[in-house]
């Protein structure tokens, strides 16, 4: 029988959606005051109550200063919390704001202040309340902005970031699902105005996938949908991973040393080797080792293809014409020359006097 979308979560179900993080030392719990954190934070408490030993709980609210009930918010989430027998914190985002791109830099500052109260803390992972909804709107954002098949894959149930592991046990749970589970325990939780707000695009693009719904593309299917995106980019990245391997040990066979596998300032790659392997692992290669070397990056999507393009066109041009390319992407030089492929640290930019 199919899960009922509006079902409360059991304390059975929270054991299990939990279970990965019974033995971490310690979990910071990202809470805003909205429905989805609060029930992170209610069946959180409820689950580390029925263990005998487990990790230690902090709930943090991040007051981005840019609402004038956020303090409010925050007392509330600071008295639940207390009653639920789990220390809190809450953090501000202090300076200037930036005039555009807002959400993205309210999002970052987000992260790097739960990342630091982790690492002061002792906890080894920051709990998120990312919903299933929140995953099929991350797939559609990043579809039209163009993203690879790594972006389309969305976001991970675990990733690295600040330093600290960024978990997210509710990606394959509607919000609707966490809603009943507060209705039922009689919580209650802020509503943000600002999710509604169709000025920035998260809300839009929640707007388009209602419609969507009615077409199949609701939003258990577009989750399903980054799911196995997911599991087609891990595969790709074992694949290229074993290519690096077999690139280095091409460099080694004709007598010199590779870099293309250390965390030297310096990746080699011999370019008839290099043009045999398929596309997509040759652009993940070039991504991976502008990344390393650079010092501008992430490199940009589009700019590594436009450039890989350009390899690709060098190194088919007859014997009679010499192989030479060299571009700069994100902070790396990255050169063909000699039959071999080079990519190392740019000269730091020079700025001007005014």
């Amino acid at each position: 029988m199919p899960e009922d979308d509006k079902s409360p979560i059991s304390a059975r179900q929270a054991k299990s959606l939990f279970a990965d993080w019974k033995h971490a030392p310690g979990l910071v719990l990202a809470v805003s005051g909205g429905p989805d954190s609060i029930a992170l934070m209610w069946l959180v408490a409820r689950w580390r109550g029925a263990l005998s030993r487990g990790p230690s709980l902090l709930a943090v609210t991040v007051d981005h200063g840019l609402r004038a009930e956020a303090a409010r918010e925050a007392r509330e989430v600071k008295r639940l919390a207390r009653h639920l027998g789990m220390s809190h914190r809450t953090v501000r985002w202090s300076g200037d704001k930036p005039t555009s791109g807002l959400p993205a830099a309210a999002r970052a500052a987000r992260y790097r202040l739960l990342a630091t109260v982790a690492r002061r803390s002792g906890a080894s992972h920051i709990l998120t309340a990312h919903t299933r909804d929140d995953q099929a709107e991350t797939l559609l954002m990043r579809l039209l902005r163009g993203s690879g098949i790594g972006g389309l894959a969305a976001m991970a149930r675990e990733s690295e970031r600040e330093g600290v592991l960024l978990a997210r046990p509710f990606l394959n749970i509607s919000k609707s699902r966490l809603i009943a589970t507060l209705e039922k325990a009689k919580i209650g939780y802020a509503d943000d105005p600002t999710n509604r707000d169709t000025r920035f695009t998260r809300p839009r693009i929640r707007n388009l996938i209602e419609g969507l719904g009615a077409e199949g593309g609701d939003a258990s299917n577009l989750a399903r949908l980054a799911s196995r995106l997911a599991r087609a980019n891990a595969a790709i990245e074992i694949l290229a991973d074993g290519a690096a391997r077999y690139l280095a040990l091409r460099d080694q066979t004709i007598g010199s040393r590779s870099t293309a596998a250390t965390g030297q300032r310096k990746a080699t790659f011999e370019a008839a080797a290099f043009a045999a392997l398929p596309e997509e692992i040759r652009l993940r290669l070039l991504l991976r080792a502008i990344d390393r070397v650079g010092h501008e990056g992430p490199a940009e999507l589009g700019k590594a293809e436009a450039l890989l393009a350009a390899l690709d066109r060098a190194l088919q041009e007859t014997a009679d014409r010499p192989q030479r390319l060299k571009q700069t992407l994100a902070g790396a030089v990255v050169s063909l020359a000699g039959g071999r492929i080079v990519i190392a640290a740019a000269p730091p930019r020079r700025h001007r006097a005014n």
